[in-house]
């Protein structure tokens, strides 16, 4: 591990006079809570994306106010969900935001995870899939976003183009092109497979907080073989450049009474969770919860966030700027210098080479 961030879920409702959050305070508190995070050295603040549910649900916005707030810390997503995309649209916002934020994007996207609403990219116009989770048209969109990131041409001019000085019926990518923007986009991975295509395509991998495998192996050893998986993928497939990786855990250094009186351990906390997600048998990383020095040989000893060059934080963004803003301090204070932690003043955030 060389860089921590936090993740967000954006959740709100309930009556702001019963101190729930309403959607306007929670985004306003995002863009706080990254300010504080980016003066701490925090490397990252990523955005979790949501439909028809009370949490954050279109990131652009929302990362392009947080970039314009901060020097220093990478700005993203885990994840875009593409069944809901349109993929040029996603193509010229995300290209936009990587100019606005000089190079400090990492958008993470994939298939998208079960969802409150039936189906519900077909409301968004999105029709067509014959698979019920839609992973079809969320794959074929997204090589049509990687396309257009990359330059391809997507249509021609007009035979008279207008305010343009294309020649007519001459071949048109999407504007703006962010050149590097390739080497920032992230792809969300629940399993072998899918960390092995991700490998071989070149691209940057978001492992998941849950895998689609059950095998009785603890949650970290699983997931760093999902790792070794996609490197080696992506060694196979002869790409020049440094990927990297990401893995996110929920973790809450114990330093303050208050935190003692929040997220004291709780009876099955401590250990990996097996369910059902889609059909499918998996496994749900475990909560750390503990004293700083108990911390560092807990995450020390789990596999996958000593592999991966950056650990994301889960924060309970609805207990407001301040107490979210601690959590981050004391891990950065206590325990990230113990994992190989470099603070953003060092610089972007390194992969490791294969």
């Amino acid at each position: 591990m060389r860089a921590f961030g936090f993740l967000s879920f954006g959740h709100y409702g309930g009556s702001p006079a019963q101190g729930g959050l309403s959607a306007r305070q929670m985004l306003h508190d995002a863009v706080d809570i990254s300010v504080g995070a980016d003066e701490l050295g925090v490397n990252g603040a990523y955005f979790r994306v949501h439909h028809y549910a009370r949490q954050a649900a279109s990131p652009m916005p929302l990362l392009a106010a947080v970039a314009a707030r901060t020097r220093r810390i990478e700005v993203g997503t885990g994840v875009i969900d593409m069944r809901y995309e349109n993929p040029l649209y996603l193509a010229e916002e995300a290209a936009a935001l990587d100019l606005l934020a000089d190079g400090r994007v990492a958008l993470g996207i994939s298939r998208g995870a079960p969802e409150a609403a039936d189906r519900g990219w077909e409301s968004f116009g999105y029709t067509g899939s014959t698979d019920p989770r839609g992973a079809d048209i969320a794959m074929s969109k997204f090589e049509v976003f990687l396309q257009a990131i990359q330059g391809r041409p997507m249509t021609r001019a007009a035979a008279q183009p207008y305010m343009s000085d294309a020649a007519p019926h001459a071949p048109l990518r999407i504007e703006p092109q962010s050149e590097e923007l390739i080497r920032r986009i992230w792809w969300g991975a629940g399993s072998r497979g899918t960390a092995e295509r991700t490998g071989a395509q070149g691209l940057n991998l978001m492992s998941s907080t849950l895998l689609t495998e059950a095998t009785g192996a603890a949650f970290g050893d699983l997931q760093a073989e999902q790792i070794d998986v996609y490197r080696e993928a992506f060694r196979a497939a002869g790409h020049a450049h440094t990927p990297r990786v990401s893995v996110s855990r929920s973790v809450f250094p114990i330093v303050t009474e208050q935190d003692r009186r929040l997220f004291g351990m709780r009876p099955g906390e401590d250990s990996d969770q097996i369910g059902i997600i889609d059909d499918t048998r998996s496994t749900f990383g475990r909560s750390y919860t503990g004293e700083p020095d108990q911390l560092i040989d807990q995450l020390t000893a789990d596999a996958a966030v000593m592999s991966a060059d950056t650990l994301m934080l889960t924060i309970p963004s609805q207990l407001g700027v301040a107490y979210c803003t601690s959590i981050l301090e004391s891990f950065a204070k206590h325990v990230a210098p113990s994992l190989g932690w470099r603070p953003n003043w060092e610089g972007p955030v390194e992969g490791t080479a294969v």
